[in-house]
């Protein structure tokens, strides 16, 4: 009897998303490789905008403790997001959203071309990329930025022979190298950022068409059905 492909993914997925891994005979292994936590933050200085590139940073603002007087202000100003997933939990909590995209890089791209002439609050992690700050900087826009969760970075050693790793951030990326090694596993990775991350330890990558969890779950289908 064929031996079941081995897939390891660096974040515990929604059950009903391994299931339909475990529908097709895939052996399914998960972790979560980086843990993120809120951190408390005073609303100052906000600007005339505001920039959200993950999930995680909606979170923390709307769990924040004094959010049922910080939430209405907010609600007054322009949102820019990375991620549908983030675009649809700010507006299911009553945020304007002007502009979202899949990416950082084009939501620079974005805000530099049409939405220069405002300022703009960016909520960040601790382990943020620089591309958005870095083009707002040369584009000559104002922006400050308050840090408003923490990614810490909690790596794991996999005992299983993997045929495939699934990776959903760069930080998972590091997280997992610091234990493991990659050698023939394909890399299913959420979105070119993530690809980045492993550029210089394999060509074997599949980058997701939409940079979401499912997109990265129906690649590995697709792949082994």
């Amino acid at each position: 009897m064929a031996k079941p492909i081995q897939i390891v993914s660096t974040k515990i997925l929604n059950p009903l998303l391994k299931q339909e891994l475990v529908k097709i005979g895939l052996e399914v292994t998960e972790a979560d490789f980086i843990k993120t936590e809120n951190k408390y933050f005073k609303l100052e200085n906000l600007n005339e905008s505001l920039i959200f590139t993950s999930q995680n940073a909606v979170h923390s603002v709307l769990s924040h403790p004094e959010s049922d007087k910080l939430i209405p202000k907010l609600r007054d100003k322009n949102v820019f997001c990375v991620g549908l997933k983030t675009k649809s939990l700010l507006s299911d909590n009553g945020f304007n959203v002007m502009a979202y995209t899949g990416y950082a890089s084009d939501l620079a791209e974005i805000i530099s071309l049409i939405y220069n002439k405002e300022s703009y609050t960016f909520f960040s992690g601790n382990l943020r990329r620089d591309t958005l700050p870095e083009a707002l900087k040369e584009a000559g826009i104002q922006f400050n930025e308050i840090q408003v969760y923490d990614t810490s970075l909690t790596p794991q050693k996999i005992k299983t022979p993997a045929d495939a790793i699934l990776f959903f951030s760069p930080s998972g990326v590091e997280s997992y190298l610091k234990e493991n090694t990659i050698k023939k596993e394909t890399c299913f990775c959420i979105g070119e950022t993530t690809a980045e991350a492993l550029h210089k330890i394999t060509k074997n990558i599949i980058i997701a068409d939409q940079p979401t969890v499912e997109n990265v779950i129906e690649d590995v289908i697709n792949e082994y059905k």
